[in-house]
């Protein structure tokens, strides 16, 4: 008996090898029919006149199927995914540098405080000549490639060869872990007003708002005006743990729905540790997703003003699903929805490309100058839990419209900022004076003491003179805006962020409406 077993099972073996070889994609117990796709991918990997990449015609049909669905549907090639993951997992492992590329040369422009490149001995000011046996000066090295060269596995070495005041150096350095921070900027506007602005929801978010905002409360913060323009999303979780530190009791911040979702609620569940204080948000036509969910709770529930332009309008959420090739899909699977049931992703019905462009068409439209140019979906109106109009299908519309401010939108702004002309003169100019600057102990003492010279502005004449621009002749609204940009440069060069948003604050009609609203 076992031997006709044994003689029974490799016949069928036999059999069943020889039908999948007369018929590819068949078996004997399986006879699905294959998909025309497979097959031509198959056909043309076999039949060809050439040789072909495959994994490279593969991807082009994945992004072509995702083109079918929504905008936000995305396929994440391998050699691309670390970075994304990195940015939501708000750290990478580096060196810990901030660098930008002059005269085509890697400069580096801030070496952060403990990390692996300061123990190492850099500093600002450093040239890097090569990295490891990369020659990377004077040969149009691109910041992605520089990116990939210095960043790496946890505890591996990388040596630097560099010039510093022209004498040629050398460092060691052991990689590690470099901290992605959400947030810009933290700081007292005045005596009771704070301020915090957030780039992003990544998984530390929540942990750096919270830190920023008791560091505000011990402070004297009894007001708060939360900048979230730019934030283009991230993490939703992070976003309602904020959304819980605004709203009491159980409220419902968001809930989420799809076809293949079931209905998931999120609600309040603790108390939050300012859920009193006045609050504004400030938003714009770059705020989106994750930063939306913020915002509708708010304007929900009638927590906060919204203050600035209408948000991008995304109500979609996306999971990612990792691939065997260490790719990954990141697929729409439900929507978002505000506590009073509004969707606000704008409609995709046109294609990908038409619905970016809604957002530069927003510009040329009129609608980023003036409030009645603002495009509502009237479809359907809302009202908030207080009685207040509000709107679904295109994003948040503000209480307080601020017109972005087009003043300086000259040929000559475009060139400068498309040069980098600021940010080279202000790391320069850092350089030149660089124990001056450091005599001011923080932003506002800058503020009050720094004075931008003639001088100073005729030498950032000739800087633009050198990169083939002319503003000798710019209208003084104009000239003030480069110097108030060219202050926050500088003062990032010694703050960071945290300088420079302080300065630029002092010029934003946003920040003065907020403090209108938050006086009264």
């Amino acid at each position: 008996m076992p031997l006709l077993f044994s003689i029974t099972l490799i016949v069928g073996m036999f059999l069943g090898y020889k039908m999948r070889d007369s018929n590819p994609g068949k078996s004997f117990f399986f006879s699905e029919k294959r998909r025309p796709v497979q097959e031509i991918m198959d056909l043309i990997k076999n039949r060809y006149v050439d040789d072909v990449k495959i994994e490279s015609l593969e991807d082009t049909a994945i992004q072509a199927m995702l083109a079918k669905l929504d905008p936000h549907s995305v396929f994440i090639p391998a050699d691309e995914l670390q970075q994304v993951n990195e940015d939501l997992a708000g750290k990478f492992f580096g060196i810990g540098i901030e660098f930008n590329i002059f005269n085509d040369t890697l400069n580096v422009i801030n070496v952060l405080k403990d990390g692996p490149g300061d123990k190492a001995g850099l500093i600002t000011g450093d040239k890097f000549i090569k990295i490891d046996d990369s020659l990377v000066a004077g040969n149009k090295t691109d910041g992605d490639i520089f990116r990939k060269l210095l960043r790496g596995d946890r505890g591996t070495k990388v040596t630097i060869t560099y010039l510093r005041n022209a004498q040629k150096k050398q460092a060691t350095v052991t990689r590690d872990a470099i901290p992605l921070s959400s947030v810009d900027a933290s700081y007292m506007l005045t005596k009771e007003i704070g301020y915090i602005r957030l780039n992003k929801f990544s998984s530390v978010t929540y942990r750096e708002f919270m830190e920023s905002l008791e560091a505000l409360k011990k402070a004297g913060l009894q007001k708060l005006v939360l900048d979230l323009r730019g934030n283009g999303g991230g993490i939703l979780d992070e976003a309602v743990e904020i959304a819980d530190e605004f709203l009491d009791g159980d409220k419902l911040i968001t809930y989420t729905e799809g076809k293949h979702v079931d209905k998931k609620e999120y609600r309040c569940r603790r108390v939050g540790q300012f859920e009193t204080g006045a609050l504004v948000v400030l938003a714009d036509e770059g705020t989106a997703s994750a930063s939306e969910i913020l915002i509708g709770a708010l304007q929900d529930w009638d927590r906060a003003t919204i203050i600035g332009r209408r948000s991008f309008g995304k109500g979609l959420v996306q999971e990612q699903f990792d691939l065997s090739d260490n790719s990954a899909l990141r697929l729409t699977v439900a929507r978002y929805y505000t506590p009073i049931g509004r969707s606000i992703q704008r409609p995709y019905n046109n294609g990908g490309k038409a619905y970016y462009e809604e957002i530069s068409k927003r510009y040329h439209d009129g609608e980023t100058q003036h409030a009645d140019s603002v495009k509502n979906d009237t479809g359907k109106v809302y009202k908030t839990k207080g009685g207040k109009i509000v709107y679904a299908k295109g994003g948040i519309t503000p209480d307080y419209f601020i017109p972005i401010d087009t003043a300086g939108f000259s040929k000559s702004s475009a060139l400068i900022y498309d040069k980098g002309t600021i940010g080279s003169f202000a790391y320069n100019f850092y350089l030149q004076n660089t124990a001056v600057l450091k005599a001011f102990k923080s932003p506002a003492d800058f503020i009050k003491g720094f004075s931008f010279t003639e001088d100073n502005w005729n030498s950032f004449i000739q800087a633009a003179a050198k990169d083939s621009v002319n503003i000798s002749a710019v209208s003084a609204v104009e000239k003030a805006q480069f110097i108030n940009r060219i202050k926050s440069s500088i003062a990032r060069q010694v703050w960071r962020n945290e300088g420079f948003f302080e300065i630029m604050n002092t010029d934003d009609q946003a920040i003065k409406k907020a403090m209108e609203v938050l006086n009264k």
